[in-house]
């Protein structure tokens, strides 16, 4: 497996994650090779966005090969935006050694997506809780300045996706739904439920047929953790994480 690190981050990962799924899947004697790719962490280098680093993912393929030796396939695994890069790595078809991803809550942020994620899961969450209206009742929030959020939050979620010029652009979530079904390997995706990046990830695929229809499909295997957040941060969330990860390698490796 090739652990593809997302930004800003390095290759130990929040809260020693990427470590410690490193030291799991190798006790289940599963290759790992985590880097960081150039600009980031220790390496050197122009820091690069995540949707150019296809030669970065293709240098620590060839290195993990090298070095552990008849390797059937590679599996690489990525979080937030390294999950979004991997996507669009392995939809190339270059490399033919990818079998499969391992992508959690992956990246498909657009300005008006934000908004919508925030305006459905954060705002009327916010108002359904108690501590809310204790904050409210004791002065503590600004019931003008809340309110002036949540409008501009509102409006921007209803505003068009495109430029004024008519020209049209592929958006980041129409990139990542034709890189995830041009891939034909299986993908393991795991969704956190307390995470606005997942939220999104949800609801733009919900829109979208063929995009709901291969994540049903045998070709992904879907997993939700309800109460974890962005980046699995309790040790419980980490471990499942983990198990999920080695299990699905594990069988992957037998149906190959």
């Amino acid at each position: 497996m090739v652990l593809v690190v997302g930004g800003p981050q390095y290759r130990v990962g929040s809260h020693r994650q990427f470590v410690l799924l490193a030291r799991c899947l190798a006790d289940a004697g599963i290759p790992v090779l985590r880097f960081d790719y150039r600009g980031m962490g220790d390496s050197g280098g122009t820091l690069r966005s995540f949707e150019a680093i296809h030669d970065d993912i293709a240098a620590a393929c060839d290195l993990l090969c090298e070095h552990v030796g008849h390797v059937r396939g590679i599996v690489l695994w990525g979080l937030c935006d390294a999950a979004s890069a991997n996507a669009f790595y392995a939809a190339d078809g270059v490399d033919e050694r990818i079998l499969g991803q391992v992508a959690l809550n992956p990246w498909v942020r657009t300005p008006e997506g934000e908004a919508e994620a925030y305006v459905k899961h954060y705002y009327w969450n916010r108002l359904a809780s108690g501590e809310f209206w204790r904050k409210l009742l004791s002065g503590r929030t600004n019931p003008v300045a809340s309110a002036k959020d949540f409008v501009r939050k509102l409006v921007k979620s209803r505003r068009h996706v495109g430029s004024d010029s008519g020209e049209a652009h592929e958006t980041l979530p129409e990139k990542l739904c034709d890189a995830q079904l041009a891939f034909s390997g299986r993908t393991l995706l795991i969704l956190s439920g307390q995470d606005l990046t997942a939220r999104e990830y949800d609801a733009r695929v919900s829109e979208n047929a063929a995009w709901s229809a291969w994540l049903g499909s045998e070709r992904v295997t879907l997993h939700r953790l309800g109460d974890a957040d962005h980046t699995f941060s309790s040790e419980r969330w980490r471990n499942q994480v983990n198990r999920w990860t080695r299990d699905w390698i594990d069988s992957l490796s037998a149906v190959e």
